[in-house]
């Protein structure tokens, strides 16, 4: 099920998204925030964030925001993880399609990802599959924890014209 988060879901996914900005493979975000800050990033300001659960248990959360404000906010930005526990289980394109529709409801007209690290094979193959394409690559933007400087992705995908 996929739902709207609370402060609550939030507390339960917390060690996950934790662990997976330490990680520093897939995501750009400071690996010491702390709680609070990270559910603010993730909770207060985006437009809306929702979390995949099942039997009470969160399973991953995406975030979903204008990717830029005045002219270019018809496209919008999502950002998902998925607890370590719950990967190959389709949680993340579960919440991509979800995504997808709550964008169009909203009146986007397309999604970006604006930074998808390159190493990341397992999202960078489900993106394209559910229909975006790589528009642009930035050399070196992201410092992967074990493989040193690598490209990030900008991915995009029209919603409705």
């Amino acid at each position: 099920m996929i739902r709207e988060i609370t402060a609550s879901d939030f507390h339960q996914f917390w060690p996950s998204f934790l662990a997976i900005i330490q990680a520093r493979e897939t995501y750009a975000f400071d690996p010491q925030m702390n709680e609070s800050q990270a559910y603010a990033l993730w909770c207060e300001q985006p437009l809306r964030t929702f979390v995949c659960e099942e039997d009470g248990i969160v399973l991953g959360s995406y975030y979903l925001k204008a990717n830029a404000k005045g002219p270019g906010d018809h496209v919008c930005n999502c950002g998902y993880m998925v607890t370590p526990e719950a990967r190959g289980r389709g949680v993340a394109k579960a919440m991509c399609e979800h995504s997808q529709q709550m964008a169009i409801t909203l009146g986007f007209r397309a999604m970006q990802f604006n930074s998808v690290v390159s190493t990341n094979e397992a999202a960078v193959a489900l993106w394209q599959k559910l229909g975006y394409q790589i528009v642009g690559t930035i050399p070196g933007a992201y410092r992967h924890r074990t493989l040193g400087d690598v490209d990030t992705f900008v991915m995009y995908k029209q919603l409705q014209p």
